[in-house]
């Protein structure tokens, strides 16, 4: 998880010069694109991202139309002067003014979603660029924010881009970093440079670009001299985006994480991740288990099951438990903590063990697997569950450099495809868990006949 803080000075502009004259790349060629769809979670981030590309394809007669998810009222929380509610008015103003500059015909949709407030409206995230697209001829080049920026509302505008983008053949999609800029080394760069794609931009495009930036006083400038108004994007911030070239990243190839990822996870720390130590852990762990809506299971099958710790849980409450994990030694600690379970070695979904369940538990593996191993593992999970068995699926809601998706990816994605409400959704800022019933499955107290 990435963490920074914008008022620090961050890495210096002329440190990156260097590393992007020696990045060999592709560069983004516009002839067949037929139209632009940018996805803008706050208003500056189309033009400090993207507003090359933007002034690029007015020049070219390419259309444009730009998703703006949020007024972004709250780049200022600590203002004494401004209040939330006369900045998202003055941003409104400031976005219709820069956009009009990069590209006079250029069209935008508000959603107005609460800043900050992305991954609790993702599906109006998704909503919002589906509409967009819908309209767009193509082929339609999509530019959203890159997944990894540090920033949720760009974290969440980035993985909605690749669900939605992804596997369209008319749709090809580019992200863009905002803050990477910021934080990132270009000593040790954490962002996928290898995928990275290239636009030259002429001294008049770069003129263009300043101009529209230039449009946003009220985060070019203090709002006033007082504590809490100072400037959000310094001369320093924007050097790092009014280079020559514009940079952005292609999608990575969607495949789940690999076995030898976890092989040196495990290498590294035997005891995965501090299961038995951490009170957060402790505590998710008792909100499962309380989550259950049986005291008593015939057959449990835990996915992803690493050194155990939930699996001697569920052993207390089933018949039978099978634990299975991708890697090897963490289930050498299992079988010792465990033994009346049985373990075995399985990448998913691919590798599916046999047998009936009338309990399932996919903890923090979900947004592990790609989106069609996703669906597969539900699939299975379908064909395999007992008419009275649930699945019961918790994942981490932060990011997590190692995951394919998110929490709540995997969390929306299982609630589209099970059949069924959910019996119990418990969400909280740390983690989400469903409990996705069979067909034959009750209400606890119907179960128990105190209401009929």
């Amino acid at each position: 998880m990435v963490t920074f803080d914008h008022r620090e000075p961050g890495t210096d502009p002329a440190a990156w010069t260097p590393f992007l004259d020696r990045m060999p790349t592709a560069t983004i060629d516009l002839d067949g694109i037929r139209s632009v769809v940018v996805l803008a979670p706050h208003p500056d981030d189309e033009t400090l991202g993207a507003g090359g590309l933007i002034a690029s394809a007015s020049d070219a007669g390419v259309p444009v139309h730009v998703v703006l998810l949020t007024r972004g009222e709250r780049s200022h929380p600590d203002s004494p002067t401004t209040t939330a509610l006369e900045l998202a008015t003055v941003r409104d103003a400031e976005f219709s003014r820069a956009l009009a500059v990069l590209h006079p015909e250029a069209t935008a949709s508000s959603v107005g979603i609460p800043d900050d407030g992305t991954r609790e409206h993702r599906d109006r995230v998704a909503q919002a660029l589906r509409d967009a697209l819908a309209d767009a001829p193509t082929p339609t080049l999509v530019v959203a924010p890159w997944r990894g920026d540090g920033h949720r509302d760009h974290r969440i505008a980035g993985e909605v881009a690749d669900e939605v983008t992804a596997d369209a053949p008319d749709l090809t999609l580019l992200t863009y970093p905002i803050w990477a800029w910021h934080w990132d080394d270009p000593a040790a760069p954490v962002a996928p440079w290898s995928r990275a794609r290239s636009l030259r931009l002429t001294d008049g495009l770069v003129a263009r670009k300043r101009a529209a930036l230039g449009a946003y006083a009220s985060q070019t400038h203090p709002l006033s001299p007082a504590p809490g108004d100072e400037a959000i994007i310094d001369d320093r911030h924007a050097a790092h985006h009014l280079r020559s070239t514009e940079w952005f990243f292609a999608p990575e190839p969607t495949a789940s994480r690999s076995r030898e990822s976890f092989d040196a996870h495990y290498e590294r720390k035997p005891e995965g991740w501090d299961f038995e130590g951490s009170w957060y852990e402790r505590r998710k762990r008792a909100v499962t288990l309380a989550a259950l809506p049986r005291q008593r299971f015939r057959s449990a099958l835990e996915l992803g099951c690493a050194t155990g710790v939930l699996t001697a849980a569920l052993a207390e409450r089933a018949d039978t438990v099978l634990g299975t994990d991708i890697s090897a030694a963490p289930l050498a600690q299992a079988a010792v903590r465990t033994p009346e379970a049985r373990f075995v070695q399985a990448a998913l979904p691919a590798e599916w063990p046999t047998g009936r369940w009338d309990l399932v538990v996919m903890s923090e593996v979900g947004y592990y697997l790609s989106p069609a191993d996703l669906d597969d593992t539900i699939d299975r999970v379908l064909a395999s569950l007992d008419d009275d068995g649930v699945l019961v699926a918790c994942h981490w809601r932060h990011p997590d450099d190692e995951a394919v998706s998110s929490g709540d990816a995997v969390d929306a994605r299982l609630a589209e495809r099970w059949p069924r409400p959910a019996l119990v959704r418990h969400v909280e800022p740390d983690f989400v868990l469903s409990v996705l019933p069979g067909p034959s499955v009750v209400s606890v107290a119907r179960a128990e006949g105190l209401v009929r």
